[in-house]
């Protein structure tokens, strides 16, 4: 029997009405609401797209959205200021960072200076602590996404299942891990070295729940997949004009129980969550 599609938008649009409802509270609460800060360095058209994305959701649910164009030629030093000032002004609640930025810039090190309460991607070192503990109220966009499309099958209990994480990139891959494993799911993490040593596919075979975060087309073949398996797949790749997953969909289709489009799947819902993290992120601040 074919897969259900596990579509992003109908998740987000529960999400934004709850946000909608939390920010006008929190506005008659506080007389303002949550801004956020965008900080773009350079252009890189990938990102534009992104950024309006950011715009216009920020916008329809009510938070201030600034959009800061820093000249590429900037230093790290001087960008690493532009953080600081950012992080002391009381009228910003959360800053993301676009990315990529130019080489001479160190990313990682760059999020270790955004301050933990204004880290609406959950990147600093301190953020991803609380998820090892469990205790994260901020999650990483898009690990948090593929949580919120599990949580929005009703049939599933998560307890015990097997998962199989397929890619583990500091954003997707290592903290969405922890997120099954704060839920008593069984997980495996695969990574090039699995796929070097040729044992990829045995260990997708297994999997209850699988989930592929890797940026390469077809990389998981649709006949590895498990009789009935949970297929996410959050590679965005293009082939031939055409956007594609990470997973062969066509076959995986007919293996698998439920099973993301890409697009329109995990995508969808990545701003609406990066928004509620705002809106947590400015809740934080008026306690402080």
């Amino acid at each position: 029997m074919p897969a259900k599609l596990l579509e992003g938008k109908s998740v987000a649009l529960k999400i934004k009405e709850n946000i909608k409802l939390e920010i006008e509270s929190l506005k008659n609460k506080y007389g303002a609401g949550p801004k956020l800060v965008s900080v773009q360095v350079g252009e890189n058209p990938a990102s534009e797209i992104y950024i309006k994305s950011q715009e216009k959701t920020a916008r329809d649910l009510g938070i201030t959205y600034e959009l800061k164009k820093i000249d590429a030629g900037i230093t790290q030093d001087e960008f690493i200021e532009i953080i600081d000032s950012l992080n002391k002004d009381k009228s910003t609640h959360g800053i993301i960072v676009q990315m990529p930025l130019p080489q001479h810039i160190d990313a990682k090190l760059i999020s270790r200076y955004i301050s933990s309460l204004k880290d609406i991607e959950a990147v600093h070192p301190e953020n991803m602590g609380e998820i090892v503990f469990g205790k994260a109220k901020i999650l990483p966009c898009t690990a948090a996404a593929c949580m919120e499309l599990l949580n929005s099958i009703d049939s599933l209990e998560l307890y015990g299942k097997e998962a199989v994480v397929v890619g583990h990139s500091e954003i997707v891959g290592k903290p969405l891990a922890l997120l099954l494993l704060n839920k008593f799911v069984t997980t495996t993490v695969c990574h090039i070295a699995t796929g070097q040593r040729g044992t990829l596919p045995e260990f997708v075979k297994k999997a209850e729940i699988l989930i592929v975060a890797v940026g390469k087309a077809g990389l998981v073949k649709g006949d590895w997949i498990k009789e009935g398996a949970i297929v996410i797949d959050v590679g965005i790749n293009r082939v031939e004009g055409k956007i594609v997953g990470d997973v062969e969909f066509d076959k995986a289709f007919e293996k698998a129980s439920y099973i993301t489009p890409v697009p329109g799947g995990v995508g969808p819902l990545t701003v609406t969550i990066l928004m509620r993290n705002v809106v947590e992120a400015f809740k934080q601040q008026q306690t402080k």
